[in-house]
């Protein structure tokens, strides 16, 4: 026998946990180690009750180092566009929850964010960590502006989304993700946060899908949530990217005669010919993947229908999102949206999602409740019925770190901490995807900066319909038998031209340019003023987005020494935990009271006890070393 001095592993029997790996570690120095008498009594410990037997294990590393598992109670949900920031993402998920970015139209925002001069450097930062710095130079040359471009200034735009999207476009996507996740993962030393990441992308999104996974997933994002749609292709999509394979998304087109329609994208050309060739060689971390669903019949539906790999078919649970939740809903049952009826749809029992009935076709899967889920007793409700936690979307939209324009958000909590009650509608025709949106109807206040958004009759009328971004576009085959996309909530003439039907447009609403807005980056351009015949600055105005329990963030404000209003991601997080945390430390207290104390072993108390035998040993083969074996 070798003295074993560097260093031994030792293979542990645990009674407790379901823990793997092997402890391993370096002695300390002899000298430090103390004679213990009775060894073995140094492994009793008291606890509250007896833990049954488990299978065989091993335990990792000295100090003990192992991935959290369990998953997260509180998903912050991915609200678009960047009002789930990577600042709000981050704050979440350092205070043990999933924080979640919005991946979509990243790509614009990546490009408007450089060309307001990156304030705080923090996309230059991520920038400097992509693994390709030929690519993100030429990003910077291209639109990054050192001071920032004037306020009535258009900004630069991007291509829009087709079957075969532009390489600047491509890496656009690539980059935009990539820093957001990044963002979100750092700390800003650029230290990890070890803290759990996910992105949030629509289903009707369909073009830039892709890509924006493949930015994400070089970040190392850890969930990918997915909605507004049926993702039962992005699965295998995960699967393939995670091994850098080609994979494609097939997109619906109008009018089509076969389904060979598919967004298509290879990693090994995406990155031969440039200095890291060898990129697509690397084994990428392929996140869980959490449909958002709205009823048990589409759960069982992905579990069998998507195309992913494992017995889940590589769905790894599910967010189970009601209509009550901001954003776009899933439509009542048996509803189609009529042009001539733009009354709010009604939902009704069958549109209601039992959590008991749920937890029974989740097949073990882990789940999560949304939509008026933002409250402690909610989430208690949840886990007592077999759920993990919820997804919130509204308490964190208007919190300190969330991406909403600041003046936006500032007259939103001014009118909640006035005792104001605001109202948000069921818009059936906002959105040029078809599904119901939820939208904030605002109004001036007296002391209230100006609120006015396209939810505004007014504000609507007086916009000049354009589809210059066009993410939601949809694809059809026109006279040529080409490929060609249209936008209800383009001008009305144009969509006609196209084959549209004159009533689809009625009510429509530019969601891509309002989502832009919100965030900060609204799309500026001069018009011609009908009355005087002069250029008039036209700014796209917004459209705010928040769940039925808006009113609900009233119960954490506070005001500011400067006067404005607000609390932090951490303050709802607290919030939203508290009945859990005093149910826990009551069931404690209950347990201590009614357990008798045992006795029994812990897996520290056995390394401590192999450390004293190890070390006695040690010592004896110095005092005589004829106890040594070769």
């Amino acid at each position: 026998m070798h003295s074993l001095s560097s260093g031994i592993s030792i293979l542990l029997l645990v009674t407790s946990g379901n823990l793997r790996g092997t402890i391993s570690f370096v002695p300390p120095s002899l000298t430090t180690l103390k004679k213990v008498s009775d060894p073995k009594s140094r492994l009793l410990y008291k606890s509250s009750s007896i833990t049954p037997p488990a299978p065989v294990a091993t335990v990792t590393a000295t100090p003990v180092r192992l991935k959290k598992e369990k998953p997260p109670m509180i998903i912050q949900g991915g609200m678009g566009v960047r009002i789930s920031s990577w600042n709000l993402a981050r704050e979440v998920s350092k205070r043990g929850g999933l924080g979640v970015i919005s991946g979509t139209a990243m790509d614009i925002i990546f490009v408007r964010e450089l060309q307001d001069g990156d304030p705080g450097g923090h996309f230059r930062r991520a920038l400097a960590s992509f693994p390709n710095q030929d690519m993100a130079q030429h990003a910077l040359v291209k639109y990054f502006v050192p001071d920032g471009k004037l306020p009535t200034k258009p900004y630069r735009s991007l291509p829009s989304w087709t079957l075969s999207p532009a390489r600047q476009l491509e890496e656009a996507t690539i980059l935009g993700n990539y820093c957001e996740v990044w963002l979100a993962k750092h700390n800003d030393d650029g230290s990890p946060t070890g803290g759990l990441v996910g992105m949030n992308l629509l289903t009707k999104v369909s073009l830039p899908t892709i890509h924006s996974l493949y930015g994400a997933m070089l970040a190392d994002v850890d969930y990918v949530i997915m909605g507004a749609g049926i993702p039962s292709k992005i699965p295998g999509i995960l699967d393939a990217l995670a091994e850098h394979h080609d994979c494609s998304l097939p997109i619906d087109i109008t009018g089509a005669t076969s389904d060979d329609y598919a967004v298509t994208f290879s990693p090994n050309q995406f990155w031969k010919g440039t200095t890291t060739s060898d990129m697509a060689k690397k084994q990428l971390n392929r996140p869980s993947f959490l449909p958002i669903v709205s009823s048990t019949t589409l759960a069982q539906s992905l579990l069998k229908r998507s195309n992913g790999s494992g017995p889940t078919r590589g769905v790894d649970g599910f967010v189970v999102e009601l209509p009550t939740a901001g954003g776009h809903n899933a439509p009542p049952r048996g509803w189609h949206y009529d042009p001539s009826d733009q009354g709010e749809p009604m939902y009704g029992v069958k549109d209601v999602v039992d959590i008991k009935s749920f937890a029974k076709v989740a097949k073990g899967l882990p789940f999560w409740f949304a939509g008026e889920y933002g409250r402690p007793d909610k989430l208690c409700d949840v886990l007592d019925a077999g759920g993990n936690g919820v997804q919130v979307g509204t308490l964190f939209a208007l919190s300190d770190e969330s991406g909403m324009e600041s003046t936006m958000k500032q007259g939103i909590l001014a009118q909640l901490a006035q005792h104001n009650k605001l109202n948000v509608i069921t818009d059936p025709a906002a959105s040029p995807t078809g599904f119901p949106f939820k939208v904030l109807e605002l109004e001036d206040g007296p002391s209230t900066p100006s609120l006015k958004t396209l939810s505004d009759p007014e504000v609507y009328n007086a916009r000049p319909r354009i589809c210059n971004l066009g993410y939601l576009r949809s694809a059809y085959i026109d006279a040529d038998g080409k490929v060609g996309y249209r936008c209800p909530a383009e001008s009305v003439a144009d969509f006609v031209s196209k084959g549209g039907d004159k009533s689809e447009t009625a009510g429509r609403k530019c969601l891509c340019n309002a989502l832009c807005a919100d965030a900060g980056f609204p799309q500026v351009r001069h018009i011609i003023n009908p009355l005087t015949g002069e250029k008039d600055l036209y700014v796209e105005p917004s459209l705010v987005t928040l769940g039925d329990d808006v009113n609900q963030c009233a119960t954490l404000l506070k005001k500011k020494t400067d006067g404005t209003w607000g609390y932090s991601a951490s303050d709802a997080m607290d919030y939203l935990l508290s009945d859990w945390k005093k149910s826990q430390r009551q069931g404690k207290k209950q347990q201590d009271l009614v357990n008798p104390v045992r006795w029994g072993y812990s897996p520290a108390g056995i390394a401590d006890y192999l450390l004293s035998e190890y070390n006695e040993f040690q010592k004896q083969m110095q005092e005589d070393p004829a106890l040594m074996i070769v």
